[in-house]
Formats: C-alpha cells, structure tokens, sequence
C-alpha cells in the first residue's frame, strides 16, 4: 500500500510552475544580472555603503583616484593625487578618475549622492560579469558549470563587497579581463575582422583602467593566433588591426604625459615608489603603508618638492639598493608575497579569530583555483592553458611590490569557475561510486 501522502492539486501545479520558473530563469543571463544588481544595489542602501567617512578629507572616498578625480571636477585638471596642490600627475591611469571626475561634477564632489552612482556603477560590472562567466564555463566545461558559476557570482557576499564598497576600478578589471578571456577563446571561431576591432579596442581601455592587466596581453593574442593558425585561419591583417587600435587607444594618454612631463611614460609612473613600498628596511612582505606620503610628512615633502618624477625615480633607487644587497632576503620577500596573494595578507582584527577565518576562506578558494586548474589541464579541456597563463601572469607583478586582497579580484570570475568545475567533478565521482550500491 502506497503511504506517500497525497498532494493537492492545487499546490502541485504551484510547486510546477514554480519549478518550471526556476527552469527558465536558473538559465537566463538577464535574471543573473537583474538579480545580482539588485542585491549589490540593495546592500549600498541597506549597509549605507555610500556613506564615507569624511575623515583625512574624504581620503577613503577613491583614494588617489578621488582625488584626481575631485581636481579634474573642479578644472585644475589630472593632477594633485594626494590632495595637496602638487600639479600634474601621472600616478593613475585616467580612465577612472574621468569617470569619477564627471560624476563629481553632476552630483557633487565627495557627496553622498555622488558615492551612491559611482558605487552603482561598479555594481552594473560587477553584475555584468555574470555572463562572460557563464559563456566562457559553458564553452570549456558544461552548462552545470557555466550556471554554478554565474550564480555564484551573482550571489557570493565576498564578490559584492568590492563594488559595494571601494570606489576604485577593480569591479570594472574583473569585468574587462573576463570579457577580454571570452573574445579570446572565441577569435578561433570568427572570421573578418570586427573581432580583432574589438580586441585592440578592448586592450586599449583596459590598459587606460588598470596596466596590471596588459600583462595577460601577450598570452592572449598569442593563443588566439595559435589557435587560428591551428585551424588553418589567417591571422596577420587582424593582429595588425588590433594593434593599431590598440595603439590609438593609448596614444593620446602617452602624448600627454610626454607634454606634461617631458619624457615617455606609458599610462603611469608610480612603479618606482610601489616598489618602495614593498622593499625597504622594515619589509615584511607587505605594504609598508607608513611609507605612503599620505600618511608620511616626511615623503609628502619629499614629493612636492621633487616634483613626482623626481620622487618615483629616488624611491626607485632605495628599492633596487635594497634588492640589490641581498638577493636572498628578496626571494624570500617575494615568496611572503606570493603566499599573501593567495592565502590573505596578515589582518589586524580586533576579534582575532574571525580574521583567521576570512584568511582561512581565501585560502579555500585559491585551493580550489589551483586544483581545478590542475584538473583542467589534466583532463585536457579546451581552453585550459588560458587559464594557466592569467594565474601565472597576471599576480606575478605583485610578488615583487606587495600583495593585497583587492588586487586578486580582477582574476576572480575566472577563479571561481575553475573552483565550480572542481566541484561539479567532485560531485560526479561522488555519484559514480554511489551508483553501483544503489543498483543491489
């Protein structure tokens, strides 16, 4: 006799519909990105995340982005990244500090209202994000894949607290450098040459963003080109394009350095001074932030009197002695680094439990990156050397300056759907071994 209870019929043709609506939308590009704006919006307002303390003269309003971007809003045009009136500048690149320049001019410089649109605006990236997750998963692993990772995405708490919270370029990176993975994996695929357009139009705008990322440039065009050649597909008018476009991208912003500054300098000009930061007396293979002229007299005039380039260039020079006099304490730096990119840099908390816990959790997730990447290779999926070379490429830049937590997210759409794949595949095994005892 059958005791499974009855159910009625009105409530199982709700639980159809409802099962049918999760169908459509668990697939849906547009309800991954309506839903993950609407929770990194709704947390801006229920966590008053736009309320920035006004403490160091809003300083933790944009940082030196927002200050250069208050300069540009009020015509003294890109410069004075400290606050003080220093002249021109070329310690960000510009793309940015434009975009937070023109939202101080329509809603106020360091207003709420203006805090409330530009961290809006990064949550539209942030959200957007989700489909080149999903296209880039679905095409190397599986559509499962594809949509753990896009809703992992969309609903992870860590991920919305960069867009949420920190008015800077890191939640539009990650959108660019995921955009940018997808149109590589699919430049086998195409012909013509509106995707080389976009290619160069693409690098170009992200080397105006954030430098950091042209360091995947050459990795992805060359894997393109290879892949192209593989299937016998001409590739030399549209790397030519590209590059051209590419070139008229950055062009004016290096123009204008030139005028400005009387040398080349290619989109900014702090290297020196970052380097600084992570080697010197007292490095520990972090950011020695003490160093930073915000919060050194001593540095800040140093600066204004030196001019920036003169500063650079003298914190440059300490960097390097002290490289230079001990290789060994530099490789051993470096290695503090490399565990601090991955692992979490030490915390200062005031519960010191929790902080092992955050650092324990980004830990797990780099765990998983480097496993399923492991797997990936293995297994020889598609694609899967495209992932190796931005692991590899892209943090190598920070084992030599220094390490922070905001500086992996630009990587992380890729990240998590190499942790959802190891996961999906640990779930298949899991099933394989339980199938036979199922089947007695």
């Amino acid at each position: 006799m059958d005791s499974t209870p009855a159910v009625a019929p009105g409530r199982e043709r709700t639980l159809t519909a409802l099962a049918s609506a999760w169908l459509d939308i668990r697939t849906s590009l547009f309800w991954m990105v309506v839903i993950a704006l609407f929770l990194r919006v709704g947390w801006i307002l229920i966590g008053h995340t736009y309320k920035f303390k006004n403490i160091e003269n809003n300083f933790g309003f944009g940082w030196e982005m927002g200050r250069i971007g208050a300069s540009i809003a009020s015509r003294h045009g890109f410069s004075n990244p400290f606050g003080a009136p220093t002249g021109p500048t070329a310690w960000e690149p510009p793309l940015y500090p434009y975009l937070i320049a023109g939202v101080f001019r329509i809603f106020g410089t360091y207003s709420r209202a203006s805090a409330f649109v530009l961290l809006t605006i990064n949550s539209v990236f942030s959200a957007l994000t989700c489909i080149p997750i999903f296209l880039i998963a679905r095409r190397i692993f599986s559509e499962k894949v594809a949509v753990g990772s896009a809703w992992t995405w969309a609903l992870l708490p860590y991920v919305m607290y960069w867009c949420t919270r920190w008015v800077w370029e890191t939640s539009f990176s990650a959108f660019l450098m995921a955009i940018i993975f997808w149109l590589t994996l699919t430049l086998q695929d195409r012909d013509g040459l509106k995707p080389w357009i976009w290619f160069g139009l693409l690098w170009g705008v992200a080397a105006l963003s954030s430098t950091v990322l042209l360091s995947f440039l050459p990795a992805s065009g060359l894997w393109a080109w290879y892949h192209r050649a593989r299937r016998g597909k001409p590739s030399l008018a549209g790397v030519t394009l590209a590059s051209l476009i590419f070139i008229a991208c950055i062009s004016p912003w290096i123009a204008r350095n030139y005028q400005t500054f009387g040398k080349f300098i290619f989109i900014r000009d702090n290297f020196g001074a970052e380097l600084r930061l992570g080697n010197g007396n007292g490095a520990d293979g972090t950011w020695m932030q003490y160093l930073h002229p915000t919060q050194d007299l001593y540095a800040m005039r140093q600066y204004t009197t030196m001019g920036e380039l003169g500063y650079v260039a003298l914190r440059k020079r300490q960097a390097v002695d002290y490289i230079k006099a001990d290789y060994g304490r530099f490789a051993l730096l470096c290695l503090k680094r490399f565990i601090y990119f991955w692992a979490g840099p030490p915390r200062l908390a005031k519960i010191w439990w929790l902080a092992q816990v955050k650092n324990s959790l980004f830990l797990a997730s780099s765990v998983l990156t480097f496993w399923g990447l492991g797997r990936a290779l293995r297994k020889r999926k598609p694609a899967a050397w495209l992932f190796f070379w931005v692991i590899l490429l892209y943090p190598a830049i920070y084992y030599v300056v220094f390490p922070g937590q905001r500086y992996r997210h630009p990587i992380e759409p890729e990240m998590t759907i190499l942790g959802v794949y190891l996961l999906s595949e640990a779930g298949l095994v899991a099933r394989a071994k339980d199938a036979p005892a199922r089947v007695e």
